[in-house]
């Protein structure tokens, strides 16, 4: 068994059953889950493992990033699927060559709209030079994507992209694999979309703890495999 899964899981102190419609006993098993890992990645895109990046990660996960879960395991969202706000087609893979925050959210989950302004100052103090935040929206329906426009437009969240799925494939994905079973659902990818950690429910993303986790990942994402 190797170190990281000895150690202690750590608690979730964001997770917000009411809010996610999960109970305790949903609390506990996807934090097993998402600290041991599943039988392997879902599908035939698989990375190379990424332990010490995300072991990296987890060092400076403290404070309002304490729930961050590291996993590093192997699995890519390279191929994950949504659209733009034109409707255009997009994977995961367009970003590729920098180290991603895909965040899923949706107009009607009251901890995703609590967290999406800080998710917008922090896209402000980065840019999108060696880091980009990807928030995927979940509305469904034929007016979902409107309904997050809107959203957008009338918080003043200029720097988000409006980008979406209304047909919730992207996220039954994560769920396949274990990672979520609720909204906000986040994901730190590193450069060729592959998996270093996870978080389930919001985080305080403009916070010097957010940024220390945002910077460390910078510093490790951007290579493949684990020769950091």
């Amino acid at each position: 068994m190797s170190d990281q899964q000895e150690r202690p899981i750590r608690p979730l102190k964001w997770f917000r059953p009411m809010a996610l419609g999960l109970g305790a006993a949903a609390a506990l098993g996807i934090a097993a889950v998402l600290f041991f890992g599943n039988a392997g990645p879902s599908g035939p895109a698989t990375c190379p493992a990424r332990h010490e990046a995300a072991a990296a990660i987890d060092a400076v996960a403290t404070g309002e990033l304490a729930a961050l879960t590291p996993t590093g395991t192997g699995r890519s969202y390279a191929d994950l699927g949504f659209i733009d706000d034109t409707g255009r087609p997009m994977t995961l893979a367009d970003f590729a060559g920098r180290p991603l925050l895909v965040n899923f959210w949706a107009t009607w989950c009251v901890p995703c709209r609590e967290e999406m302004p800080a998710l917008n100052a922090l896209a402000a103090a980065y840019g999108e030079d060696v880091f980009s935040i990807v928030p995927i929206n979940l509305d469904t329906g034929g007016d979902g994507v409107s309904k997050a426009q809107a959203f957008l437009s009338e918080e003043g969240l200029g720097n988000l992209p409006l980008l979406a799925d209304p047909s919730f494939a992207a996220f039954e994905t994560l769920k396949k694999n274990g990672v979520a079973l609720g909204l906000p659902a986040t994901l730190l990818l590193d450069a060729s979309g592959c998996e270093i950690a996870v978080l389930q429910g919001p985080a305080e993303w403009n916070s010097d703890d957010a940024h220390q986790v945002i910077d460390t990942l910078n510093a490790v994402g951007g290579n493949s495999g684990d020769d950091i």
